[in-house]
């Protein structure tokens, strides 16, 4: 895989997280069963299919007279808030005066990729070839791996962005496969330093 390129704003003496969510190139999908006219919109799907994580991007199509929720673009999403069973709500839509659902309709996601096995680590450094300013892994608590939740936490605590000096910064965080050794890069960028004031 091509890794992630993402740039950052550190606030120098504030907390810093950041979660990850990796998806494959899979596809999975659920039937419809109904959409509420509501704020925020549920969506519940047939009994016994699967369901995305939470916080995971969702499209919609095929639905029958809510014809408003439905996404014509292949890279529009939604975003899932929670998941109770066999229903997901989208807090992002206000499905109030919507038309109301008739039929029909496919629920899509890309599938997670499996996170057990992994270990992570995260260096950040001036540039390619300076000093280590930072690293974060799985061992001091810096990058945290949920299998369940299928999430990847990147955290900085306030007393490690105060030490920052850095005006900008490169990093890259590498996933590592405990059981084959494969080493995966899952991303990399800037980081730009906003010095603190209320100190």
């Amino acid at each position: 895989m091509n890794p992630a390129r993402i740039n950052y704003k550190v606030y120098q003496g504030s907390s810093f997280e950041e979660v990850f969510r990796w998806e494959s190139a899979t596809k999975a999908y659920a039937t419809i069963n109904t959409i509420t006219n509501s704020a925020p919109c549920v969506v519940t799907v047939n009994t016994g299919e699967l369901t995305p994580p939470p916080h995971w991007r969702v499209r919609i199509t095929g639905v029958g007279g809510m014809k408003e929720i439905n996404l014509a673009t292949e890279d529009s999403y939604y975003l899932s808030t929670t998941i109770a069973s066999n229903q997901i709500t989208i807090n992002e839509i206000n499905s109030a005066n919507y038309g109301t659902y008739t039929s029909g309709g496919i629920l899509a996601w890309n599938a997670p990729v499996p996170l057990v096995n992994l270990t992570a680590k995260m260096q950040i450094r001036e540039n390619l070839d300076g000093a280590l300013i930072l690293e974060l892994n799985t061992s001091n608590g810096g990058i945290v791996i949920d299998t369940a939740a299928h999430t990847i936490a990147v955290k900085m605590t306030s007393t490690q962005t105060t030490a920052f000096s850095f005006s900008t910064a490169i990093y890259s965080l590498e996933l590592t496969d405990t059981l084959s050794n494969k080493v995966t890069t899952f991303l990399t960028g800037n980081l730009s330093l906003v010095r603190e004031v209320t100190r």
